[in-house]
């Protein structure tokens, strides 16, 4: 992708993001069905592995993370459509 738009640096401003939720999520208490760190790693490396084996890293990365917290209820994808429209309008503005 980096390639295709001109970008020199193929790392995506939004990964550092990324590792933060991960880290949090890693780190989390809550009483919600959070994956803890083996198992979030467990998931991810499954889906990126099959069901994301098409996209490119770290974006498989992110959608294997957003597919496991839909699949555990932490967030639904209604939420996550409305949440993604707001970003795509702040970078589009």
């Amino acid at each position: 992708m980096a390639a295709k738009y001109g970008v020199t640096n193929p790392v995506p401003p939004w990964k550092t993001s990324l590792d933060g939720i991960c880290d949090a999520l890693d780190r989390s208490n809550c009483e919600a069905d959070t994956p803890n760190f083996k198992d979030r790693r467990d998931e991810e490396d499954a889906l990126s592995a099959t069901v994301y084996a098409d996209l490119p890293y770290p974006e498989n990365q992110l959608v294997a993370l957003a597919h496991s917290l839909v699949e555990r209820g932490i967030i639904n994808e209604a939420e996550l459509q409305e949440r993604l429209a707001v970003i795509r309008a702040r970078l589009e503005a």
